[in-house]
């Protein structure tokens, strides 16, 4: 339970036929930590794939569809699917139909743009008193209007594209030149003063014959434009309107028909990719890849014999013990540190390695902060409703797939605080600040244990009749100080064992984290418990007490007179004299400190029962004033409860969080070790 994975080096060899297929096994079972390597090169493959991926991507944002919504936990992935090779062809066509079909849409948005756009501005012009023939002389537009044969308008339009607008008057039967007989229609083109020369061009091209505006008037300009031409712009902005409304019918209907084929192309494509780069990082010929990496050794038989069956039997496999490994033996690099837990204990792995991950070979210590963090966290927030709010909590953050579902990490460490808060609520008698509620059954439950009824078991506020409340109070006190020399003393004896399984013997005997400094912990404690009980001071507590404290702080120098080290004093003898009595000092505070610290848990567990207490007295207050008084009442105790849960629930889970780091964690944490972090398909985004 508190040891830590044992692990294997393996070595692999596979043939280069073999390889997606071993590494889509060995990426689902999250089998192996391979190395890191330097100076990877990405292969053209990659690069290839990384392409359209990025491609499939943009096509997804332009249909509105989530292409990260496929996992391994969601699909089923087969050996068929990475042997796939048509998946990135398919994509390709794919997103080639999406992509032509959004130039079409942006095309088409920009010219009703560009439509609007002259609409505006020739409704501006209607209503100045210029003539028509002054539009020549602004800066900023170029009009032309004239006629051109009909069959040239279109060819006209996609020449010019969006450098000029195109706008049909209506039909002219009069003959133009080189139009003898052919149908003709009347146009006005308009662009930017820069672009009037590429139109020119292109009029010219479509031999555009000028109609002759009069340009001496000083009538009303509007009566001068002719009416063809608002009529014109209107005509053609609802024919780009009935385009655009035609492709979002069509961005529809690809979305219906490519959502899932698009999603599954992009679950493909990315588990190719990360293949891809794994590959790079290994030393391979023209028909063989080798590569090694970590593995649980629980879990390296069953990998050797299915990939044995993968490959019908064309792989190498060569497993090595730790102690074995060059690179190990030498201590240039560390063996990562896996860990296998039941679900409760899981949950609180994410404390554990926040911190820093154990040594390999060490005590895996998350089995006791799972423990002692649900206790202290459930004494410091008791009440049942409360509580009852965070099992739920919890069990919507496990099962749920939408907005909870992001959290469900917490789901484990939620439940468990919500069942111990819910436990404590009974015993303190609190139910959403209520103190009413369990009073008959409490009176029962103590009258049958005791003899003598009581109103909760637990007077945490010593505010009631009953004169051992404050009594009941201290007890408690001492009750979350025990916690903490249970904690203490739990922390100091995985520091000697973890010391003495690293064979730091030093650290194991001639420290204040090892055996002299846990003796003089407990007979410390002992020591205050008898004089507590009337004891008197002896002869054998001076000993008691000095002699933990000579190897604490001679132990450096008899460490290395074992070690036949010289010279014994390295910094001189006045350096060694006050380097000894800063250890006595920093010895006897740190572990007084570290026990009186527990004393906060008792001191959250009195401020949460007071602010419960001033909620349910103002509520019960205005609950007796009337209607009015009610529906306040019914407010102030929603609010109240939710401040209680959101803030103190907060403030309450850094405190445990806190006394785990400083009292516990710190007294074996002195080495960190490496976190076990296999090459993984588990869920694959697009970075």
């Amino acid at each position: 339970m508190f040891g830590l994975r044992k692990m294997k080096y393996i070595e692999l060899s596979v043939l280069k036929d073999d390889i997606n297929a071993v590494l889509e096994y060995l990426g689902t079972k999250a089998a192996v930590q391979f190395p890191d390597a330097d100076n990877t090169q990405e292969s053209s493959d990659a690069a290839d794939i990384k392409e359209i991926i990025d491609r499939l991507y943009e096509a997804g944002n332009f249909l509105g569809i989530d292409l990260n919504s496929e996992s391994y936990e969601s699909a089923s992935f087969s050996n068929e699917d990475s042997k796939d090779e048509d998946s990135p062809r398919i994509a390709q066509d794919i997103c080639s139909r999406i992509e032509e079909l959004k130039k079409r849409e942006n095309k088409t948005a920009e010219e009703i743009n560009n439509v609007n756009e002259a609409v505006n501005e020739i409704k501006a012009f209607s209503r100045m008193n210029i003539p028509l023939s002054d539009f020549e002389h602004l800066s900023f537009l170029t009009l032309r209007i004239g006629r051109v044969d009909s069959k040239s308008v279109l060819q006209l339009r996609e020449n010019l594209k969006d450098r000029a607008l195109i706008i049909p008057l209506g039909h002219d039967s009069n003959k133009g030149k080189g139009s003898a007989g052919t149908s003709t229609e009347r146009i006005l083109a308009a662009s930017s003063k820069k672009g009037r020369f590429a139109l020119d061009a292109q009029l010219n091209k479509a031999s555009f014959e000028a109609i002759a505006v009069p340009g001496n008037s000083r009538e009303p300009s509007d009566k001068l434009i002719p009416s063809q031409m608002l009529a014109g712009l209107y005509e053609q902005r609802n024919a780009l309107n009935g385009e655009l409304e035609k492709i979002k019918s069509e961005k529809e209907t690809l979305k219906k028909n490519h959502e899932s084929v698009l999603t599954r192309l992009a679950f493909l494509l990315n588990i190719k990719l990360a293949i891809e780069k794994i590959k790079s990082r290994f030393t391979k010929t023209e028909s063989l890849y080798h590569f090694s990496g970590w593995t649980p050794e629980d879990m390296s038989a069953k990998i050797a014999k299915d990939l044995s069956n993968l490959t019908g039997g064309r792989i190498a496999i060569n497993a090595y013990p730790p102690g074995e490994v060059p690179s190990i033996k030498s201590g240039k690099e560390k063996v990562p540190v896996a860990m296998k837990h039941n679900a409760f204990v899981k949950g609180f792995e994410g404390i554990v390695f926040s911190y820093g991950a154990p040594l390999y070979g060490t005590i895996d210590p998350t089995p006791l902060v799972a423990i002692f963090f649900t206790i202290m966290f459930g004494i410091m927030f008791g009440d049942a409703g409360q509580g009852m709010v965070l099992l739920l909590l919890g069990i919507l953050t496990g099962r749920s797939k939408k907005f909870f579902g992001k959290f469900k990490r917490f789901s484990t460490p939620l439940i468990s605080v919500g069942i111990a808060s819910i436990v404590m609520g009974l015993i303190s008698g609190s139910f959403f600040t209520n103190e009413k509620i369990f009073i008959a059954p409490t009176r029962i439950i103590t009258e049958f244990f005791t003899g003598h009824p009581e109103d909760r078991i637990l007077h945490i506020l010593p505010i009631s009749e009953s004169g051992g409340s404050i009594t009941k109070l201290l007890y408690f006190f001492a009750f979350t100080v025990a916690i903490g020399v249970i904690i203490n003393s739990l922390g100091l004896l995985i520091n000697i064992y973890n010391r003495l399984v690293l064979k730091k013997y030093q650290a194991a005997f001639f420290s204040k984290t090892g055996i002299p400094g846990l003796f003089l912990f407990w007979y410390a404690l002992f020591f205050a418990i008898r004089l507590a009980l009337g004891g008197n001071f002896l002869i054998i507590d001076l000993i008691c007490f000095s002699v933990p404290l000579l190897c604490i702080v001679f132990g450096h120098l008899i460490w290395r007179v074992i070690k036949g080290k010289k010279p014994l004093l390295e910094n001189g003898m006045l350096a060694f004299i006050i380097e000894g009595f800063v250890e006595i000092m920093e010895t006897v505070s740190s572990y007084f400190s570290n026990t009186v610290s527990f004393l906060r848990v008792g001191a959250f567990a009195l401020a949460h029962a007071v602010f419960s207490f001033i909620v349910f007295y103002f509520t019960d207050e205005l609950a007796r004033s009337g209607l009015t008084g009610t529906f306040a009442a019914v407010l102030l105790m929603i609010v109240g409860n939710a401040i209680i849960i959101t803030l103190e629930g907060l403030i309450v889970a850094i405190q445990v969080m806190r006394l785990q780091y400083y009292e516990f964690f710190n007294k074996f944490f002195i080495e960190t070790g490496v976190e076990f972090a296999p090459f993984k398909l588990s869920k694959l985004e697009k970075s």
